[in-house]
């Protein structure tokens, strides 16, 4: 009998939460931890970044840095981890890819990883999905960092590289039967900071300690053009970003457009650099990137994924406005200048919390302030341990994510067989509970998990209590509570100010009136008004220093407020010379 109640309650819990049709970044995979012991001065963490996604006999394949591995999913939600080091056959010193290249040359998928010298393998497979590789080319000859590869539509093959605050990124022509070089490496882009702000080294971008680095390469092609994507101007910062530069060859002249492809700085999870743009099954774009953490170390980062696209004057561009909200994933043909966009908001954004407990100064509210640095933790990682968050008041509850922190966690490298397990409960009232969640008996490593429900349900307080950690204690950076509030949309801003100096034109001073019911907004803003598609997201204040912009174009800017029950009607426009 109690078997069967077991059973029955977890397939009653199985129908509150349904196979996921929206996704939220950070991407929900089983990151690995950390492999490097002097990354960990700060405490032992997960991370990985650099991503590629490619969309291989209808599904996709990612592949990041330092896994052991590479995941593959039919629905860009539930991905599956494949464990493979792609060890050369004739020295095992080497077991790990970092910022790997990924391409598709005919039915044949390649991956090749990161090196300087020109001893690493280059690694083929027909059957990914089972593991199947076998080498390729026992030695690649030029080798290269932060490599890329591209098929053009004529067959001819090329790989991109580079990585450096010193050099730019290079372009080379390889054969695609022997795959060894033709020609020599030819530059194809360097770093403009003296022009474009979002290029300017630091987390204020104010070019100070070191000059940026440019990484991270990837080519589109889009109506007989090419666009060059590039990370910059560093890994562990905010502003991270992609760049593109568009030409009319594969090895020609390439222009920068004014503004970074993708860049997500405000928010929860910031950063939106050195990534990859690829099609799903019905030909929509999207790019995946690097979002910066970088608490415990500058290289603790995780992965997004994000509406991408071209306009009708084959301008490229990545939506990531909201962009760490509730999205929907793809199932037909669409605009992504149409947003993906659920529309659900935050419902507990600096709302009160209770806890089981606290350790030292990890405090309750770092849950709930969208700041993926800071998080909460409990003392102990034991079954019990509890985070209680009060909306303030009954709202439409949609979906959860829950984004655990890594306090005193023990692992190094890729842990498989292990597991995050809880329950979440939800109330009216703060006394009476019902279950709303139950992973239990989950056996998934779900360190990011996003929970969207079957159908809506409405409540005022969320509990979230421990089963089980995977490791350490139960830290949470983000309980966040997605959804629709029963209360007004906030008014529309007003008196939007935007100044900037001849001094120095790539940088802005915004100012607007603030409204009294909105605990955000988000800035859109471009050189064509008709094409404002770089946002920011800003919490808690009505003014910002912009310092991303394109010295020597004109700008046109909007503003949006937000609040738990939704988002105001835009701004007028506002010009700025």
């Amino acid at each position: 009998m109690r078997l069967i109640i077991i059973i029955l309650g977890i397939f009653l819990s199985l129908e509150i939460f349904c196979q996921n049709t929206t996704y939220c970044n950070p991407i929900n995979i089983d990151y690995g931890y950390t492999p490097i012991p002097d990354f960990t001065k700060w405490g032992k963490h997960r991370a990985t970044a650099d991503p590629v996604i490619v969309n291989y006999k209808g599904d996709y394949y990612l592949f990041s840095t330092n896994q052991w591995g590479y995941w593959y999913s039919s629905d860009m939600s539930d991905w599956h981890f494949v464990a493979k080091k792609f060890l050369r056959p004739w020295n095992h010193s080497y077991d790990e890819l970092c910022a790997p290249a990924v391409g598709i040359v005919g039915d044949t998928m390649i991956v090749f990883g990161s090196t300087y010298t020109s001893n690493f393998t280059l690694w083929m497979s027909t059957n990914p999905k089972k593991n199947e590789w076998k080498p390729l080319v026992d030695s690649f000859e030029i080798g290269g960092w932060d490599p890329a590869f591209f098929t053009d539509d004529d067959g001819r093959f090329y790989m991109y590289n580079g990585s450096s605050n010193r050099y730019p990124i290079y372009g080379i022509e390889l054969d695609r039967s022997t795959f060894k070089p033709i020609g020599t490496r030819k530059e194809m882009y360097f770093l403009e900071s003296w022009r474009y702000g979002w290029q300017r080294f630091g987390e204020y971008l104010d070019d100070t300690f070191l000059d940026p680095f440019i990484e991270g390469a990837w080519m589109t092609k889009h109506n007989n053009k090419y666009y060059l994507q590039y990370g910059a101007p560093g890994t562990e910062f905010s502003h991270y970003a992609d760049g593109v530069a568009v030409g009319n060859e594969p090895l020609g002249w390439f222009g920068n457009q004014s503004d970074p492809l993708s860049m997500k700085s405000g928010g929860f999870a910031r950063g939106a650099g050195h990534g990859a743009t690829f099609q799903d099954n019905w030909k929509n774009y999207w790019h995946v990137s690097t979002i910066a953490i970088s608490q415990k170390n500058n290289f603790e980062r995780r992965i997004g994924i994000w509406p991408a696209g071209f306009d009708n004057d084959d301008v490229m561009y990545c939506n990531t406005a909201f962009g760490d909200y509730p999205h929907y994933l793809p199932k037909e043909a669409t605009d992504h200048l149409k947003s993906r966009f659920t529309g659900w908001m935050l419902l507990n954004y600096k709302k009160p919390v209770k806890v089981s407990n606290s350790l030292a100064a990890y405090l309750p509210n770092n849950a709930v302030d969208e700041n993926i640095k800071t998080y909460w933790s409990a003392k102990t990682g034991n079954a019990g341990e509890f985070i209680e968050s009060d909306l303030g008041n009954v709202a439409d509850i949609h979906a959860i994510q829950i984004n655990f922190a890594d306090q005193d966690v023990e692992f190094l490298g890729k842990s498989e067989n292990i597991a995050h397990q809880y329950k979440i409960w939800h109330s009216l009232d703060g006394n009476n509970w019902k279950i709303l969640v139950d992973k239990s008996q989950n056996k998934k490593d779900v360190p990011h998990d996003y929970i969207e429900l079957k159908s809506p349900i409405q409540a005022r307080y969320i509990k979230l209590v421990n089963e089980k950690m995977p490791t350490g204690k139960f830290a949470i950076s983000g309980l966040r509570v997605f959804g629709k509030g029963n209360g007004k949309i906030p008014n529309e801003v007003s008196n939007l100010i935007v100044l900037r100096t001849e001094k120095d034109k790539r940088s802005a001073w915004l100012k607007w009136n603030p409204i009294d019911d909105a605990f955000g907004y988000v800035l859109y803003y471009g050189t064509d008004p008709n094409k404002l598609y770089t946002s920011i997201m800003v919490y808690d204040q009505n003014e910002y220093w912009l310092k991303t912009l394109d010295s020597k174009k004109t700008y046109y800017f909007k503003i949006e407020a937000f609040n738990e029950n939704g988002i105001s009607k835009a701004s007028t426009i506002v010009k700025s010379e």
